[in-house]
């Protein structure tokens, strides 16, 4: 399971960011940590302590993520062309998304992808791409009826940041609307173009051929009770610009799960799934009974 640790003593006096140590990157690892570059920049866009330091590395990395992520990630098959630019620019990348979220820190994507990759052994870039599309638009409602609490956050705006870059990447529409949906369809559109699966389910067959939708819906409904109460935890989850209820982290894992169409034949035009959670085992020692928990599940802490 992997919780965030945070603390400046841990920051580098000095990064070292060298393309060439990259050349070589299997595909899987260059589509997961591309992806991940892309939370980091778009999370730290949206985030409570956003800051006119941090947005122009946010929006750069964002727009190089789109441009060369497709094209490194091609280039790293054993017998394609090597694509030096394009690994090179992804560096940078994700050296600018760093110092982006190093300085206004991340959101709930980051804090359901900890748990989800911990507990289903996914790749952690690659559970934050299953997850990405469907925390944008949960952060994205114009009215939350919850907020964060820091000062320097008046109003919600995470919808007109996710329109700003929007127009960045060139999807703009007729509307801010229409450009927000542009945005999620060209996020979409890239986990496409990276041979990454459209929902959890969908990774987890591919990954594990072996068992069946079925035994893999039993085994997520088992563990997402637990997994949403560990996300809600997390230390990303304070940066959010939609501050969640653990109900509404539940939502936001099985729209990913099942997708949007087959969630809301099952569970309707709503993001808080009412969640149970065992008394004796509690996120403030969340390694509580995780054997137990783990055992005859999926693997859990095995």
């Amino acid at each position: 399971m992997k919780w965030p640790l945070i603390g400046y003593e841990m920051m580098p006096e000095m990064a070292i960011v060298d393309a060439d140590n990259m050349m070589k990157l299997p595909p899987r690892a260059t589509q997961a940590s591309g992806y991940d570059v892309l939370t980091h920049a778009v999370e730290a866009y949206v985030s409570t302590f956003a800051t006119e330091y941090t947005n122009g590395m946010c929006r750069d990395a964002t727009k190089m993520v789109f441009d060369y992520l497709p094209r490194a990630y091609y280039s790293a098959f054993r017998d394609a062309k090597p694509d030096p630019v394009a690994r090179e620019k992804m560096a940078n990348a994700s050296a600018l998304a760093g110092i982006a979220f190093a300085n206004a820190f991340l959101g709930i994507n980051h804090s359901l992808s900890h748990k989800l990759g911990g507990w289903f052994h996914i790749p952690h870039g690659t559970a934050n791409a299953l997850l990405f599309p469907f925390v944008c638009r949960f952060n994205a409602q114009r009215h939350p009826y919850k907020m964060g609490t820091f000062s320097q956050y008046k109003y919600p705006q995470a919808f007109e940041r996710y329109v700003e870059l929007g127009e960045l990447i060139g999807v703009k529409g007729k509307t801010d609307e229409q450009t927000f949906e542009n945005w999620i369809k060209a996020c979409e559109q890239l986990k496409k173009d990276i041979d990454i699966p459209e929902t959890i389910l969908d990774w987890l067959l591919e990954a594990h051929p072996e068992k069946t939708a079925e035994e893999w819906e039993t085994e997520f409904l088992a563990a997402v009770d637990q997994m949403s109460e560990w996300a809600f935890h997390d230390a990303c989850t304070g940066c959010n610009p939609v501050y969640p209820t653990i109900a509404e982290l539940k939502g936001c894992y099985l729209k990913a799960f099942y997708g949007e169409k087959k969630y809301a034949e099952k569970y309707g035009d709503i993001w808080e799934v009412p969640v149970t959670l065992p008394t004796d085992t509690h996120a403030a020692y969340p390694m509580g009974l995780c054997a137990d928990l783990g055992v005859e599940k999926t693997g859990g802490f095995n």
